[in-house]
């Protein structure tokens, strides 16, 4: 008889394997964690209910005086100079000839609103029954918001997974039925599998005896090592299993940017390689729309970013802080002549940058 069918004749299995999931009959009932999942899932629940952004008064920090900054003649020169030696295939004359002709400053702003929030997800885990301490004699567990949980830095994105108190318990283990050894896979529980020499035949090369299985065609089986059952690995082998809720806490930073221009043809998505002067910070619980900015256009921006935010993660998020600023972004548009002929560029950011898509001098064979 082949040993790959043995348990099919008269050798039925020693136990059938449970669920790979513990049933929802095994998890307990806990107040404040109904429905909630075995595992695998993530199901953030909303927060406590606290004021909006505009349920609390409140205003933001004054905004500093300022002055739109000015490049002069030997900057705008040598921040071109720069920009053409950065470029391999670019002569450098048209920026140490050219003659400056008008210098036209620009405001741009860019505004920027991080929330800090927090998101938190129950979920029943298990792991092997190994004497941990179950503490859920007669205390109730305390609610999802509720579970004490350090807050990491602000502002950068973290994640902790912690026990809820007094969920504990201990649960015969639903893989194995509690007896801690499953049925081999491998020899379907006989302890016996064919010999690999000679492929259950008993003999090799014509009518010789294979030494490896004796002549009987069988060996042990190396899988469980010949006892026809194995270790549970869901419990490892201890049969019983521990219990618990577990918290998965995200911290999240979340960004609303916007660039406030003023028209004169400079792309704008340039300005996320540079920085800018820092004309307005402001950090608190809660920040309030910017009222006092002369730009009205700043104020509008600023209230529909705080708005959005509050709306995408107060459901499902606790905003623990938030910060915004007012960068001013330095724009100059430089007219300048050379062999008779009109340009310009724009130098942008404190870094001095360049954008002079019409540069004379794009190729090396200028005389």
């Amino acid at each position: 008889m082949d040993p790959q069918q043995w348990s099919a004749h008269g050798n039925p299995p020693m136990a059938t394997l449970g669920p790979t999931a513990p049933p929802a009959s095994m998890l307990d009932t806990v107040a404040g964690y109904e429905s909630i999942p075995m595992g695998g899932e993530e199901r953030y629940l909303p927060p406590p209910v606290y004021p909006g952004p505009n349920a609390m008064g409140g205003q933001s920090q004054p905004v500093q005086q300022w002055s739109i900054p000015s490049i002069n003649e030997d900057t705008a020169r040598q921040a071109l100079i720069k920009y053409a030696s950065d470029h391999v295939t670019y002569s450098s004359r048209p920026a140490e000839e050219m003659v400056l002709k008008e210098f036209k400053p620009y405001s741009m702003y860019r505004y920027c609103l991080e929330s800090f929030t927090e998101s938190r997800s129950p979920e029943w885990k298990s792991e092997p029954y190994q004497n941990q301490i179950i503490d859920n004699y007669g205390y109730p567990p305390p609610p999802p918001w509720e579970v004490a949980v350090d807050v990491p830095k602000m502002f950068e994105k973290n994640k902790k997974k912690v026990k809820v108190p007094h969920t504990a318990s201990v649960k015969g283990c639903h893989r194995c039925m509690a007896m801690g050894k499953v049925p081999c896979n491998k020899c379907l529980q006989t302890g016996r599998m064919k010999c690999w020499i000679c492929s259950g035949k008993g003999f090799r090369l014509g009518d010789e005896r294979c030494n490896h299985c004796m002549g009987s065609g069988i060996q042990s089986c190396k899988n469980c090592s010949g006892l026809g059952c194995q270790k549970c690995n869901e419990c490892q082998g201890r049969g019983q299993l521990f219990f618990y809720i577990q918290l998965t806490v995200k911290w999240e930073n979340n960004k609303f940017e916007h660039i406030v221009e003023q028209q004169c043809g400079f792309p704008t998505e340039r300005f996320s390689k540079v920085t800018g002067l820092k004309l307005f910070h402001d950090q608190q619980i809660q920040v309030y729309p910017i009222m006092d900015f002369p730009d009205s256009r700043i104020q509008q921006v600023s209230k529909q970013g705080i708005q959005e935010h509050w709306t995408q993660f107060g459901k499902t998020s606790r905003i623990i802080q938030q910060r915004h600023t007012i960068e001013l972004i330095p724009v100059t548009e430089v007219h300048f002549q050379w062999k008779r002929k009109d340009y310009s560029y724009f130098v942008y950011g404190t870094e001095n940058k360049v954008h002079a898509p019409e540069y004379p001098g794009k190729n090396c064979t200028i005389m």
